[in-house]
């Protein structure tokens, strides 16, 4: 039999077929049905499937998503294949490209763990950030209903968001849990709370109602609207009892009290308008009375304001806003005549008219004297006597104007 060579292998005389390493020749098989050749193209082919194992797994590594492990195993099922494959051919270059698919494998791996890590960075941020939020809400929220729906959210954001390292997340799911748990605590605490004071408010509004419709028909109205007051006061402070509550007793508050203040309504209107009529009669009164002035016949115009005085008297009160219009204008005609009968009492008076008399001369006397006594002065030429003379002379003088007026009046 003849020979047969290859750079990756060879057939000797007795068909041994050999294959070329780097670490030397190895026998691969041995060859009897045909020719070296033929021997040859037959392990040269197991070679050729090989290699297209290994180049259809550089694809699979390089353009889809085959994880590591996979790629992995089917990278050392290659290599324990080239090692001891029955082939010929560049067996060394199959190892070296499997070598590089496992670098690249190695490198995609890392990539893989950073990517994993970052996300799970990511996912410890968000939660934290969850877990803070809840913890906020569950030490100072206020405004349940918002609050709690808010919670609700970060739950379901809690189970949308990715998952951090086990037990990172175990240790904030913890923390979430124990926050919700805080806060429905306190939820229900304060709610309890509130039962209790709306209770306490029902019970105080209760009595309100009870003394409220009790008044509902006094008459006394002064103290009653007080009173009502009072209530109205007591029943802002007593807090709000449940809304079914609250509105029921408001109704029967409000009812009681509106009873009263519509009665009283319709009593100071009734007043109101006899108040009204008093005000028109006083009004013509008054326009009567001031038909008096001036007085003429003193003891008519006394007589007539008498009339007009007893009729003002039965007419009985007025508004307040025309009270004083109305008794300041009949005191301004009481006064007219008043003043008139003092006029005429004091011309009827002959002590007081011989006394006016009597004031008159001995003014005039003094005036003579003075004007006596301002001469001498002048011609002594004394100033300071001119000046106490002329002084006195001019308020003598002022006084005569008057005590002449007044005796005018009395012999009138």
């Amino acid at each position: 039999m003849s020979t047969a060579n290859d750079p990756w292998g060879r057939v000797d005389a007795d068909g041994t077929v050999y294959v070329r390493t780097a670490e030397g020749e190895r026998v691969i098989g041995s060859w009897q049905a045909g020719s070296p050749e033929e021997a040859l193209a037959f392990f040269q082919r197991k070679f050729e499937a090989l290699n297209t194992e290994v180049t259809l797994l550089e694809q699979r590594v390089t353009t889809t998503d085959l994880s590591p492990s996979q790629a992995r195993a089917s990278i050392e099922r290659l290599r324990v294949a080239v090692a001891d494959a029955h082939a010929v051919g560049d067996l060394g270059q199959l190892q070296a490209r499997l070598d590089a698919l496992c670098g690249k494998v190695d490198h995609r791996q890392e990539e893989a763990r950073a990517i994993r890590d970052q996300a799970r960075a990511e996912a410890k941020d968000i939660k934290e950030r969850i877990v803070g939020e809840a913890e906020q809400l569950a030490a100072e929220a206020t405004h349940w209903k918002i609050s709690g729906e808010r919670l609700r959210q970060l739950l379901e954001e809690w189970k949308a968001a990715p998952r951090a390292d086990r037990a990172v997340e175990a240790a904030l799911w913890k923390r979430l849990s124990a926050a919700r748990n805080a806060f429905n605590k306190r939820r229900k605490a304060y709610f309890a709370e509130l039962e209790g004071e709306r209770e306490t408010a029902k019970e105080r509004k209760e009595q309100l109602v009870t003394e409220a419709e009790a008044l509902a028909s006094s008459t006394d109205w002064a103290a009653t609207a007080a009173a009502f007051r009072e209530l109205m006061r007591s029943w802002k402070m007593a807090g709000r009892a449940g809304r079914a509550d609250e509105d029921a007793l408001w109704s029967r508050f409000k009812t009681a009290q509106d009873t009263f203040f519509q009665a009283r309504a319709e009593v100071y209107s009734a007043k109101d308008a006899a108040l009204r009529e008093h005000a028109a009669v006083k009004t013509q009164l008054l326009a009567e009375a001031g038909k008096l002035v001036p007085v003429t016949d003193v003891r008519a115009a006394r007589a007539a304001l008498r009339g007009i005085q007893e009729r003002w008297e039965e007419a009985g009160p007025v508004p307040r806003e025309a009270h004083e219009r109305l008794e300041s204008g009949l005191r301004r005609i009481e006064d007219a005549v008043r003043k008139a009968e003092d006029a005429q009492w004091r011309r009827s008076n002959p002590e007081a008219l011989a006394r006016a008399q009597g004031t008159v001369e001995q003014i005039r006397s003094a005036i003579t004297a003075l004007e006596t006594q301002l001469a001498k002065a002048r011609e002594g030429d004394d100033a300071k006597s001119v000046e106490q003379a002329e002084e006195a002379l001019a308020a003598r003088r002022a006084w005569l104007t008057e005590a002449e007026r007044t005796l005018a009046e009395l012999s009138g």
